[in-house]
């Protein structure tokens, strides 16, 4: 009888693995919600105070699977300037990691960003026990002393009730740069506007573009209930002074009748606040089993034809800032390699979409 082999810890056998024990006293601990900080990517956080993507008392009822995801902070972002050494967080999480298809450094971590906008350079993620709801990760640490513009990205699937920055005594705080608009990219969708699954919160695709394009990014993909209710369009279209409007929630409508009766009602309802605004629709990414299921081929297909037909009236109609971009084509060529369960895309199948998000978007923004 073959001997059982000893289970293998490569936490303990590989030391680059191992957790990073932080000394404290080390650094001096600042709360984002003050200056010089600014925090992007809720909408609502100047006057609640909450990480939160969607209105904690909104004017109209959401869906209770909406107001419970709103609380996920994906998209969230706290941007500053500092001349520090070593920089860390220090983050109160409202729950565990729990997901068996994406890491835990996507779902709760924290990652960091270093440099100007449009050159910013991935350096660290959040080290921490997945199966503890507080924890303190460094970034990096006795670095060379001078000027970095710092980003540092929310996690994607759970809530944070606290966060705070940590950096060496020495070091000052200072604000970001300002964007290039105060306009505000609105998308709309899914688990996969949400950024299920990648690895880390910074390569979700929404926050891919926004360090291609300065402008401010809200993330409101709704894991499994981006279903384009109308409570969702009338809380959207109170946001102020958006610069544009993705809707990319195909995805989550159960049949085609269901994307007929939502789409123009999501659009009418926007129009009414937001007659100028772009509004970009995209259909749904390849699915791995497109390939063999000809009802879910046929079922994408006639709802890229609705989707596009849709845009194409409105626009004969007279709304020129109306466009569609087939999301088929967005991960490219061996499509079915860029997800993690057939469905859901890795870091690459976001690279991938972004990629071809990136040259559309910045070609109907306003100047």
């Amino acid at each position: 009888m073959t001997k059982r082999k000893q289970s293998v810890n490569a936490l303990e056998l590989d030391t680059n693995m191992q957790i990073q024990k932080i000394d404290d006293p080390a650094f001096r601990w600042y709360s984002p919600l003050e200056q010089p900080f600014h925090i992007a990517g809720f909408g609502w956080l100047q006057d609640e105070q909450l990480y939160r993507r969607l209105p904690a008392k909104p004017e109209w009822q959401l869906p209770e699977a909406v107001n419970n995801l709103a609380n996920c902070t994906a998209g969230g972002q706290i941007r500053f300037t500092t001349n520090a050494a070593s920089l860390a967080v220090k983050v109160k999480l409202s729950g565990t990691a729990n997901m068996y298809h994406m890491p835990a450094t996507g779902q709760c971590g924290f990652d960091c960003y270093i440099g100007e906008p449009g050159e910013q350079h991935y350096v660290g993620t959040s080290r921490y026990d997945h199966t503890q709801t507080e924890y303190e990760s460094v970034f990096y640490q006795n670095m060379e002393r001078e000027s970095r513009v710092i980003t540092l990205n929310f996690p994607l699937y759970q809530g944070v009730e606290e966060v705070w920055v940590g950096i060496d005594p020495i070091g000052h705080i200072a604000a970001p740069a300002t964007y290039t608009s105060n306009r505000k990219v609105l998308i709309y969708g899914t688990s996969i506007t949400q950024g299920g699954c990648a690895t880390r919160p910074g390569m979700a695709y929404p926050n891919i573009l926004s360090r291609r394009i300065h402008q401010e990014f809200l993330n409101l993909g709704f894991s499994g209930n981006g279903k384009g209710e109308p409570e969702l369009a009338h809380i959207l279209s109170e946001i102020p002074d958006p610069a544009c409007l993705v809707l990319d929630y195909e995805a989550n409508c159960v049949s085609t009748e269901q994307l007929q009766k939502t789409l123009p009602e999501f659009i009418r309802i926007f129009r009414e606040k937001h007659a100028e605004i772009p509004i970009l629709v995209i259909s749904r990414i390849t699915y791995a089993k497109d390939k063999f299921e000809a009802q879910l081929m046929q079922d994408k297909m006639d709802r890229k034809q609705f989707q596009m037909q849709t845009v194409n009236q409105l626009r004969e109609l007279g709304d020129v800032n109306i466009y569609f971009h087939d999301g088929s084509d967005l991960l490219g060529e061996n499509a079915h390699e860029c997800t993690v369960d057939g469905v859901h895309p890795t870091d690459l199948g976001f690279m991938r979409m972004a990629d071809g998000l990136t040259p559309v978007l910045k070609k109907i923004l306003p100047e």
